[in-house]
């Protein structure tokens, strides 16, 4: 948990546990090491507009992240499910200072049953509307920030849990979305 944080968690009902904040370190390796692997060994477009990430629940938090983080360098973003309920003021200042870049495509997902007995133990209250809460407001920023509409989906699925079997019911429609201009 604690790669997939640039901050630590607020959220939190364990008493004298604290999780997260080692998301920045964790985005340097993914575009300093791994990307520049990727790149070198196998045939791929290395732009901004063919570099996508994609990550579900905490993964959709880092994604979120490096979305603004190294947003000159990833141009698509698939977001499934984000738990940035977990630091969510920290987000929200981040983002707010930072400027988007404003060609960025953002698949932004998330079902009306999500929460797991892992999110119980983190969050008292509602968590299930925590997650819609987040996304929402998540693609509001985005929207707030100048990104073009068209370059935004947010969907919400009625029933849907947080799993990868809801996830993935989704998957083909964030590939298609973020590559639709390749």
């Amino acid at each position: 948990m604690n790669e997939y944080s640039a901050w630590k968690y607020k959220e939190m009902n364990i008493p004298g546990v604290s999780f997260g904040g080692k998301g920045s370190e964790y985005a340097e390796f993914v575009m300093d090491v791994v990307k520049p692997f990727i790149n070198e060994n196998y045939r791929t477009k290395s732009d901004f507009k063919h570099t996508a990430m994609i990550g579900s629940s905490l993964g959709g938090n880092i994604t979120q992240f490096m979305g603004v983080e190294y947003e000159d360098q990833i141009g698509c973003l698939g977001v499934f499910s984000s738990a940035n309920w977990l630091h969510q003021e920290d987000f929200d200042r981040y983002i707010k200072r930072q400027s988007l870049k404003l060609n960025q495509r953002v698949f932004i997902y998330v079902g009306t049953d999500e929460a797991d007995d892992t999110d119980k133990t983190l969050m008292a209250g509602n968590i299930k509307q925590a997650y819609i809460d987040s996304s929402v407001k998540y693609y509001r920023q985005l929207l707030v920030a100048g990104i073009d509409i068209d370059n935004l989906v947010l969907k919400i699925q009625a029933g849907a849990e947080h799993n990868e079997i809801a996830w993935s019911e989704h998957l083909l429609d964030c590939l298609r979305f973020l590559s639709e201009q390749w």
